[in-house]
């Protein structure tokens, strides 16, 4: 028996914690935190702290609606037709 082969033993048997990706859905792994805002500019970090990403702004000047380009995250102007709570 080699090194390797000895190291390689040693490894706890982790198939059963293989998921099968496939058999999950979008809608189940991708559902975007919606933040209603007030005002016309909005910065996004993230919103981990340390393990955010670095802040950035959004203008809803054009369009009642601005998608983080980093996390994901969704704003939407309150009252327009994007915004659910007001409904």
């Amino acid at each position: 028996m080699t090194f390797f082969t000895a190291l390689s033993n040693l490894q706890p048997d982790q198939s059963h914690l293989v998921r099968n990706e496939m058999t999950t859905s979008i809608d189940d792994k991708f559902n975007p935190e919606v933040i209603v805002i007030t005002d016309h500019k909005v910065s996004c970090d993230g919103g981990g702290g340390a393990l955010g990403h670095p802040v950035v702004w959004y203008d809803l000047v054009e369009d009642d609606k601005v998608e983080c380009k980093y996390c994901d995250r969704i704003f939407v102007r309150k009252g327009s037709k994007y915004d659910t709570s007001s409904g």
